[in-house]
């Protein structure tokens, strides 16, 4: 048991016990005055009847003690419901509403606000927004409505009725909230939306808001069509235990010889639906299948390697099973298995968190690439891990973001790409730029002696 475990039973003992004495203090006196003011002994039930009171005191007291702390229902800080006790609402408001409506409000910069200003500051942050949000909607004339902290800077709200009810309340909050300022500090918001249309289950809804929140934009809505989670779910499991799984692929040129085949992977349910993997990812990160998952596509893409043909398989494997051992161990039998596939996989990483053991890191990376694996950083220039990656691992390819090729024939991002294309080149990095979709991009990438294109322009994609 931890410490403050420990302490907490000190606690409520030491409540209860100062709450026992009294009433124990009691009823011995009432036993002593009853017994020196009366003519007749005391007959023994008496004493029985007055020992059972005792008793059941005592034991009431401890309950009610020990219960009180266990069914708190709103939190110390922002005064809002409990994120238990908001669960157990909504799912109840849920029931027994035709119509019902989950909002998620975020405070986007409550780290940075604790971290420059202290945390002190940034209790008070989350305090006056849960008033604020409350002063806002009653100007709306709702009230009385469900409000929780979930956790961080995200506070959640139910509210009676479709989600089209409340779409412009909450976008006009956004517009409202960017003015917001709690004692100098600026608090910046964010909103995402949904309704009992997508699901009956609270933690399903929940979970989607969170799907949907995007700190770049300042109000999202689920679309009208979205599959039901749970049904969501079935299919993903479904079809990762019958290894149904539909392969689509690109080409990918090196000057203008295709050299690489980026492989796009579906899967496919028993009723004909073909998933994507935006809609599967975070499910099989759920169900703890990610593996299993990587391990079946690399499998199939391997069997795809025979002496027929040279050209690469690119494929995104998640960083996570990468530093799996038990990922390691599997794909070392792959390549036992088939010696053809020797430097012609590539692995493409991406990932929003840094990896702080960087050195054990680089180890398991470099004896991924002894087997004769080819390793390749992705999104270079969106997320900071790219950066930090290129610069930590030994790795063999960065590609460069989308973002930075649509406009790049324009001029606007032409050096910027240039500038990723020396920096990587001089640590013995090939570059790839991707979606290529005219001649202008293409004779860019050319000019900038970028190693791999890819695009529209130059291949479909194809299904294999």
């Amino acid at each position: 048991m931890l410490l403050p475990e420990t302490k907490e039973r000190e606690y409520r003992f030491k409540l209860a016990l100062r709450m026992v004495l009294p009433i124990f203090a009691l009823v011995l006196a009432l036993i002593l005055h009853t017994s020196i003011t009366s003519d007749n002994a005391l007959s023994n039930p008496f004493y029985v009847e007055s020992i059972l009171i005792l008793i059941f005191s005592i034991y009431f007291i401890f309950f009610l003690i020990y219960r009180g702390f266990d069914t708190k229902i709103t939190n110390d800080i922002s005064k809002v419901f409990t994120r238990e006790y908001l669960y157990k609402y909504l799912q109840k408001e849920l029931n027994n509403s035709k119509e019902y409506t989950l909002i998620l409000i975020s405070i986007n910069n409550l780290s940075e606000i604790n971290k420059r200003y202290g945390i002190k500051n940034g209790d008070k942050v989350l305090y006056e927004t849960s008033r604020w949000i409350g002063e806002y909607l009653k100007e709306k004339d709702i009230k009385n409505f469900p409000i929780g902290h979930v956790k961080g800077g995200d506070f959640i709200i139910g509210l009676k009725g479709n989600k089209s009810n409340y779409k412009t309340i909450m976008e006009l909050m956004c517009l409202k909230s960017e003015d917001l300022k709690i004692d100098d500090i600026e608090v910046q918001m964010s909103v995402a939306i949904n309704d009992k249309v997508l699901s009956k289950d609270v933690n399903y809804l929940i979970e989607n808001l969170f799907e949907l929140q995007n700190k770049n934009s300042k109000f999202m809505a689920n679309i009208e069509d979205e599959m039901d989670p749970s049904e969501l779910e079935s299919y993903v499991i479904n079809a990762i235990n019958e290894r149904n799984l539909l392969f689509m692929t690109q080409n990918v040129f090196e000057q203008s010889t295709s050299v690489i085949k980026e492989c796009f992977i579906r899967l496919e349910t028993k009723n004909g639906k073909i998933l994507h993997q935006k809609s599967y990812i975070k499910i099989l990160d759920k169900f703890r299948l990610m593996i299993d998952y990587d391990l079946m596509v690399i499998e199939k893409i391997m069997g795809r390697c025979n002496d027929s043909s040279s050209e690469m398989y690119a494929i995104s494997v998640s960083p996570t099973s990468i530093r799996n051992p038990l990922f390691f161990r599997s794909i070392k039998d792959f390549f036992t298995k088939n010696k053809n596939a020797k430097n012609r996989i590539i692995f493409l990483l991406s990932e929003n968190e840094y990896y702080p053991r960087i050195d054990k890191y680089n180890s398991t990376i470099q004896a991924l690439r002894d087997l004769g694996i080819i390793i390749g950083v992705d999104r270079l220039g969106s997320i900071h891990t790219s950066f930090l990656y290129l610069r930590d691992l030994d790795i063999d390819i960065v590609r460069f973001d989308s973002f930075y090729t649509k406009d790049i024939n324009e001029g606007k991002y032409k050096n910027i790409i240039d500038g990723f294309n020396i920096m990587a080149h001089e640590k013995n990095v090939k570059t790839w730029i991707k979606m290529v979709e005219n001649e202008d991009v293409n004779n860019i990438a050319r000019e900038l002696n970028i190693d791999y294109s890819q695009g529209k322009y130059l291949a479909p994609l194809e299904k294999n």
